[in-house]
């Protein structure tokens, strides 16, 4: 007799055949995937790291409200990066790479380098003009990392305008730069994986408003969150075992598809903002739930900035930069007072896969934005990554003349041979470092 397949809201397949899928895929290829350090801190909050046995430097992180649930979700996260080349993103490629007949993706175009002007056909005149408003970033700083290929030129890949079907080509190196791991996505199908990358883009957008503005969102009330008996069983395990726990609506008055989950730590006072997302309520309920402990058990909790006063540190971009990474950073003592900004909004913008990928389209269309898809398949799974200008970026605009990652082909030719350089190379070695300014 066959055991009975779980399905959950959000995916459309079971958690069983995706699991089945993803792992067959990715032993195709070769790799050998082992779990490491799973976790069950409490009821209905699983988490799981996925790495492969061979090159441990190729890992990923599950989270969810079941143990097959945490598993498909790093196996999905898994694919993602191999699919989108991510797993590489900070790596020098090699000549052999920097020179085959593609280096990132089968559709990628190659702009030769002529002097500073950005070359022709390279995005489009809007995106020119956000991307490089005052002209101050000359068409060499675009060479990508990964392959330093400077002689070839600027690496560029075909993105997908939704709302017309125009492509625009993104450079590498200011995808790289600005937009990191931000909305990229895989799934069972092309709209399951559309609505999970989008839901990361709000989630993430209106995280770092609320931070950045020193908003303060309204209590979910209780009778609310008693609806989903899985996530009220993990809150209740959270504040039995001594925390403090607020359960927040972050769609600024039912605009956004997002919720929090802080936790405020007995002990140190630290406090800690969970955000989730995904048009429906009870999804991006329980997955600001599970991102809460996604990777920490109970007792690794403390250690978070206690809530802060000065507001010009909380908007800091770094400091929005650290939460991006794992949250550490620091909050407002604003976001917890008691009064919010905004009335609660018993949302919910979806009830089926087509729904929830086209209201989230829609949303960002009405305020004015443009989404561009690009489409990753190579694998036989479909994964995307989807860019969001003025929105989905994790890095300000400015980091592509001031931090970009492309100082760093500049040093690799002495790098590569350190051992070998002589006195006076280390000294013209040591002082570009400092000319460029770089952080230790």
């Amino acid at each position: 007799m066959t055991s009975p397949e779980h399905f959950i809201p959000g995916k459309d397949a079971s958690l069983e055949q995706s699991i089945a899928t993803l792992r067959g895929k990715l032993s195709a290829l070769g790799f050998h995937l082992e779990e490491r350090s799973w976790l069950n801190p409490v009821e209905g909050v699983w988490s799981v790291h996925v790495r492969d046995h061979d090159c441990a430097l190729l890992f990923s992180n599950g989270k969810g409200a079941s143990e097959l649930a945490a598993r498909a979700s790093a196996l999905g996260e898994f694919v993602e990066r191999l699919s989108t080349h991510y797993f590489w993103t900070h790596f020098y490629l090699g000549e052999a790479i920097a020179h085959r007949a593609h280096v990132h993706a089968p559709g990628e175009r190659w702009f030769p380098l002529n002097g500073d002007a950005w070359p022709e056909g390279l995005l489009n005149p809007e995106l020119r003009a956000f991307y490089n408003p005052h002209e101050a970033v000359p068409a060499a700083q675009l060479v990508d990392l990964n392959s330093g290929n400077e002689a070839r030129g600027i690496c560029a890949l075909p993105y997908q305008r939704l709302s017309d079907g125009a492509t625009a080509y993104f450079p590498v190196n200011l995808i790289g730069n600005l937009y990191v791991s931000n909305g990229m996505s895989a799934g069972n199908t092309l709209m399951e994986a559309r609505t999970q990358a989008l839901s990361e883009i709000f989630e993430r957008h209106v995280k770092f408003r609320i931070i950045r503005e020193a908003l303060c969102l309204p209590d979910v009330p209780e009778d609310v969150i008693a609806r989903y008996p899985h996530i009220a069983a993990g809150i209740r395990g959270l504040r039995e075992a001594g925390f403090g726990i607020v359960v927040k609506d972050a769609s600024l008055g039912g605009r956004y598809p997002v919720m929090n989950v802080t936790l405020l730590h007995p002990g140190d006072q630290g406090c800690f903002a969970s955000f989730g997302a995904h048009p429906r309520f009870e999804i991006a309920l329980e997955r600001a739930l599970t991102e809460l402990l996604q990777g920490r058990a109970l007792d690794a909790l403390a250690g978070f900035p206690a809530a802060g006063f000065d507001r010009d540190e909380i908007a800091d971009p770094q400091n929005l930069e650290i939460h991006f990474v794992d949250s550490s950073g620091v909050l407002s003592w604003e976001f917890l007072r008691s009064t919010p900004d905004f009335a609660f909004a018993d949302w919910n913008f979806g009830a089926s896969t087509e729904q929830d990928y086209h209201w989230s389209v829609a949303a960002l269309h009405a305020e004015g934005h443009q989404i561009f898809v690009a489409d990753f398949t190579q694998l036989g799974v479909y994964a995307c990554r989807i860019l969001v200008p003025g929105v989905s970026e994790i890095y300000t605009v400015d980091e592509l003349e001031y931090e970009n990652n492309s100082v760093g082909i500049a040093l690799r030719a002495d790098i590569a041979r350190l051992p070998e350089l002589s006195g006076d190379e280390c000294v013209a070695l040591y002082d570009q470092i400092v000319e460029l300014e770089l952080a230790d």
